[in-house]
């Protein structure tokens, strides 16, 4: 890395925020306060199981690339079920998210906040690519709640797009939104197969982020397949900030 990039590009969970304790039953109790017609009086705990289900057997179709949004499987399980809300499902999208999980303090990961802010300083331009089921409007719903300071040009989300990174196209969008080209542009993420592979297949330099070693997760033990690979690996956000500060200007 002897040239300072244009513009970094984020993945999102994992990466930027995290989601603590998930509980979809949770978001599923909160959408039922905005029932309005059960003819077949199913309950939160059987929408929720039935949500489960059905997302595992999409997993072969989101292997092959392919990305549902949440609005579709909020509108397919409710409506199967003879369910009506007195809510669009677009707002409806919005609370079984922040139900299932809350935005809160913990959702930030450290030193991200701190990161944001040196690369806004120093004009470095950000943005973020998600593969992620929520819309694109709710994932910069959320990005905007819990970094309300960032400065991302775009946030894109794969299920606005039905395709998953390691996608080349997705990468591709982002640049042509930035009129950039790949090689002005770092991809930072805590995937490899997805984030380190997909951004070096579109021709950017990848960044992969391993986060601090935890042993309850396994989180910053090497991912498979980076013993071959020449990648810049960080275990905490301050060191991209030295690397960049140590790197060439463009």
């Amino acid at each position: 890395m002897k040239q300072k990039p244009k513009m970094i590009l984020f993945d999102y969970g994992g990466t930027l925020l995290c989601e603590p304790g998930w509980d979809m039953l949770r978001g599923e109790k909160a959408l039922f306060e905005h029932v309005t017609a059960n003819p077949h009086h199913y309950t939160p705990e059987e929408l929720s199981s039935w949500e489960r289900n059905y997302f595992r057997s999409l997993q072969p179709v989101r292997d092959f690339g392919s990305e549902p949004t949440e609005i579709q499987m909020l509108r397919l399980k409710y409506e199967l079920h003879g369910i009506k809300l007195g809510i669009s499902y677009e707002e409806a999208e919005f609370i079984f998210w922040d139900h299932t999980a809350p935005m809160t303090a913990e959702c930030l990961l450290p030193d991200v906040c701190e990161l944001l802010s040196f690369l806004n300083e120093n004009g470095i331009r950000t943005g973020v690519i998600s593969n992620i089921g929520w819309t694109g409007a709710a994932l910069r719903r959320r990005i905007n709640v819990l970094l309300p300071d960032h400065h991302f040009e775009c946030i894109l989300a794969s299920s606005d797009y039905g395709l998953r990174k390691p996608d080349p196209r997705l990468f591709r969008i982002a640049l042509e939104k930035a009129n950039l080209k790949p090689e002005e542009v770092w991809f930072c993420g805590d995937t490899y197969a997805t984030d380190v592979e997909g951004a070096e297949n579109a021709g950017m330099t990848a960044v992969f982020y391993q986060g601090p070693a935890d042993s309850r997760t396994g989180r910053g033990h090497p991912s498979q397949g980076m013993a071959d690979k020449d990648v810049t690996v960080l275990t905490e956000w301050k060191d991209l900030i030295e690397i960049l500060k140590n790197t060439g200007s463009r």
